[in-house]
């Protein structure tokens, strides 16, 4: 019994993991989630046949998450700088199709949009959205009716749409704003980078008081690129930049020797300009992402 309760909840982790990372926006916080969600569910289920596991995870999991999150609220109010989601070093196994819709809805763009949302409209949109549950479905793991579900969820839509716009061509856009960005870092050189940015650009860093990383947003093409030539190709000379998949997504790792020391990746406007560059420095959010194996995607699932 012990051993087909194990072997039935692995067959949904992948799912847990996807839901719970995207709504609390860290692996290692999701792992905890997914593990809470395991004991209750052998706790349960050894004592009283569950009809449906899939869905009996899932309201588990997304509740688990959504009171992590309001505790979590209070610690970010004094987080130190700018908070960003813990970045996963990614690859895919998935059709091309498939990929691009797991890309779309785990990209780190949408992972800091998703930070717009409230608890409950981030859940809502998720469930409903990403990984096609119905609305009466959603309606019963959040505990509210029908009616009030569908408008959590358009709500949550109408933000999602208003922050993020997406190109057909962002993966290679940002190929190439994020070699012009290690160019610049090499040689001091920031025109190339510069030109690829939008005049209302914004350079978001977190740090998270652990590290050195600009505290506040930055704003506009012409204060980041001075940043850039005047602060970070001096602070981060000698370090190394190495191509790697984040998110679905492009990105860099910023090493010294084997220790990962920060990751950057960036969002593009539908002009094919730089919107957001995004550096992650805190340690603590960066056990993700190496320069081994990734974790892999699979439609909106993760597998570690």
């Amino acid at each position: 019994m012990q051993q087909a309760l194990g072997q039935e909840f692995e067959t949904h982790r992948p799912l847990l993991m996807g839901i719970a990372y995207r709504l609390l926006g860290t692996a290692s916080d999701a792992e905890d989630a997914v593990q809470d969600v395991f004991l209750k569910w052998y706790e349960h289920a050894s004592n009283d046949r569950i009809e449906n596991p899939k869905a009996w995870l899932t309201k588990v999991c997304t509740n688990r998450c959504l009171d992590a999150l309001r505790s979590a609220h209070h610690r970010r109010m004094s987080y130190v700088g700018p908070w960003l989601p813990e970045p996963l070093q990614t690859e895919t196994v998935d059709s091309a199709e498939d990929t691009m819709d797991a890309g779309n809805t785990l990209d780190y763009a949408f992972m800091v949009m998703l930070e717009r949302l409230t608890p409950k409209e981030r859940a809502a949109y998720l469930l409903r959205e990403v990984f096609d549950c119905d609305y009466g479905e959603v309606a019963d793991i959040l505990e509210i009716s029908e009616v009030n579900c569908r408008q959590v969820v358009s709500r949550a839509r109408r933000h999602v749409s208003n922050g993020s716009k997406r190109i057909e061509n962002a993966p290679r856009v940002q190929r190439t704003l994020l070699a012009a960005f290690r160019q610049a870092l090499q040689t001091g050189d920031t025109r190339r980078f510069a030109a690829l940015l939008s005049r209302s650009a914004e350079l978001h860093a977190d740090g998270g008081g652990k590290v050195i990383a600009a505290q506040e947003v930055i704003h506009g093409d012409a204060t980041i690129s001075h940043f850039v030539m005047h602060g970070l190709y001096h602070a981060w000379r000698g370090l190394t930049l190495e191509e790697v998949q984040i998110n679905g997504g492009p990105g860099l790792l910023l090493r010294q020797g084997t220790q990962v020391m920060g990751c950057i990746t960036c969002e593009i406007n539908t002009e094919g300009q730089a919107a957001r560059l995004f550096i992650i420095r805190n340690p603590d959010k960066l056990s993700r992402v190496t320069f081994g194996r990734g974790v892999a995607l699979a439609g909106g699932e993760i597998f570690s």
